[in-house]
C-alpha cells in the first residue's frame, strides 16, 4: 500500500523535528513556511515541497498536520479562502498536534466534516528530541475509523499512541495534564524561594521532600534548575505555560464551572509575562518568586 502524502503546517522546534522524522520514514511532504524559515529550509533540503498557501498544501495532501502555538493560529490556517478547509481533499484527515481549546477543535471538526474530511486532535507529550526520534506520546481523539487510517503514521512519530475518545478529548486531557504540571512546578518554585527567604538550604528542602509522597518528576525538573542551574530538564517556556493554564480555565468556564486551583499558577505566570520573563523556561520561575520575596 502506498504511503499517504502529508502536508505539515507549523515547523517550529517540535514541528520541524516531526517533519524530519517523517522524511526519515519516506513520506512525501508538503510544508508551509512562516516567519522563521529554519525548519522549512531543512525540510526542503531533504526533498519536501513548499506550498504558497494552506489551501494549496491541503489540495496536495491525504493527511494535513498542524503543530501550532494557539487555537487562533490553527483557526487562521484552517479557515478562509486560502485555508486548509477550502482545499481539502475528499476523505482527507486533519490532525491538530498543538494544545488547543476543545471548543475550537470541535467547531473546526464540524467544518472539516462538511468539506468531506475528518479532524482529529492529537496533542503531544515529550520534547522535540523525542519528536525527531519518533518517541512522542500522542494523545489522539476523534473518529475511530479516521484514527485507524492514520495510526500507522502516528506510530512512526510516537512511542505511545493513545486513542482517547471523541473529538476534543485529546485536547481536554492535555489541558488537564498541563494545568496540573504547571501548578506543581509553580508550587515547587515557590517552595525553593521560600526556603531561601527562611535561610534553609535548598538541598535540605529537596532531600526531605523527595523522600516523601510529594516526590515527582516535576519536582525534579524544577530542582535541576534550583540546585544545579539547569532549566533544560523542562524545556517549556513561561509564555506557553501561561497560555495552557489560561486555556484550562477557559475550558472550565465553557463547562459551566470555575477553576479554583489554577488561579494561583495563572496569576504567577501572567505576572512573570508582564515582567518580561515569557522566554524563560518554567523552572526559572524560581527566580520570579525569589524576586517577589526579596531574596
Amino acid at each position: 500500500m502506498s504511503k499517504p502524502t502529508i502536508g505539515f503546517i507549523g515547523l517550529g522546534l517540535m514541528g520541524s523535528a516531526m517533519v524530519q522524522r517523517l522524511l526519515d520514514c519516506g513520506y512525501s511532504l508538503t510544508v508551509l513556511g512562516n516567519t522563521d524559515r529554519t525548519g522549512v529550509e531543512a525540510a526542503l533540503a531533504r526533498g519536501a515541497t513548499e506550498a504558497a498557501t494552506a489551501r494549496e498544501l491541503a489540495a496536495a495532501s491525504d493527511i494535513v498536520m498542524l503543530c501550532m502555538g494557539t487555537s487562533d493560529h490553527v483557526e487562521g490556517r484552517m479557515r478562509g479562502p486560502d485555508g486548509v478547509i477550502a482545499g481539502l481533499r475528499p476523505g482527507a484527515v486533519v490532525i491538530d498536534f498543538g494544545t488547543s481549546l476543545p471548543s475550537s477543535t470541535i467547531a473546526l471538526g464540524a467544518e472539516v466534516a462538511a468539506a468531506g474530511g475528518t479532524m482529529l486532535d492529537a496533542p503531544l507529550g515529550r520534547t522535540p528530541s523525542h519528536g525527531r526520534d519518533g518517541q512522542l506520546n500522542i494523545m489522539c481523539a476523534g473518529d475511530e475509523a479516521a484514527f485507524a487510517k492514520v495510526k500507522p503514521v502516528l506510530e512512526q512519530q510516537g512511542e505511545n499512541v493513545f486513542h482517547l475518545g471523541p473529538l476534543g478529548a485529546g485536547h481536554t486531557i492535555k489541558l488537564i495534564n498541563n494545568f496540573f504540571a504547571m501548578t506543581t512546578a509553580n508550587a515547587m518554585s515557590e517552595a525553593f524561594a521560600m526556603a531561601d527567604k527562611a535561610g534553609v538550604p535548598r538541598q535540605s528542602l529537596y532531600d526531605v521532600m523527595s523522600a516523601g509522597p510529594v516526590h515527582s518528576g516535576m519536582m525534579d525538573f524544577v530542582a535541576a534548575y534550583a540546585l544545579e542551574g539547569n532549566p533544560e530538564k523542562l524545556a517549556f517556556s513561561v509564555r506557553n505555560a501561561a497560555k495552557d493554564v489560561g486555556y484550562y480555565a477557559t475550558m472550565a468556564e465553557a463547562l459551566g464551572v470555575k477553576s479554583i486551583m489554577s488561579n494561583c499558577a495563572r496569576e504567577a505566570l501572567g505576572a512573570a509575562l508582564e515582567e518580561g520573563r515569557g522566554d524563560d523556561l518554567v523552572p526559572q520561575m524560581v527566580e520570579f518568586y525569589s524576586a517577589r520575596f526579596g531574596k
